[in-house]
């Protein structure tokens, strides 16, 4: 057998490559991915966010072997890195309601500082139960992915 490559063989190499490489590329896929999950949020009239469906898209993909880790990492540590300005539209939005910078605001504040510890709480908690559990039955937490 030769080794030669056709041209469609050519092409999917060289996407594969530009994907492993390119952090704009794989911005770009994840967007698409987001783009995609909106599609068919929207084209199903499903109650949850397009952004989620991209998600198990994404999982899917990566469950399956179809997609690999590699083509989304570093767009994925871009995203993780500038998500601070992603909040700004928000703050923003805020500062349109003047109510929130009063008693209004302080009271909201204080239900998002007690959700989230009753979040981390419970969370906590699992971890604990889960960890004392594989303990009982003699695994060792730190090799249990293996």
């Amino acid at each position: 057998m030769t080794n030669q490559t056709t041209p469609l063989r050519r092409v999917h190499l060289a996407l594969r490559h530009f994907m492993h490489r390119s952090m704009f590329g794989q911005i770009g896929l994840i967007v698409l991915f987001w783009l995609a999950g909106n599609l068919v949020a929207s084209a199903l009239q499903l109650p949850v966010p397009g952004g989620v469906v991209g998600l198990f898209i994404v999982l899917a993909l990566l469950a399956s072997g179809k997609l690999r880790l590699v083509s989304m990492r570093r767009g994925a540590r871009w995203f993780i890195a500038e998500l601070l300005l992603f909040f700004v539209p928000a703050v923003l939005a805020v500062m349109d309601h003047r109510e929130f910078i009063g008693l209004t605001g302080l009271k909201v504040l204080a239900v998002i500082i007690l959700g989230t510890a009753a979040v981390m709480f419970v969370t906590a908690l699992a971890v604990d139960f889960g960890y004392r559990m594989m303990l009982r039955h003699g695994r060792s937490p730190l090799h249990a992915a293996e």
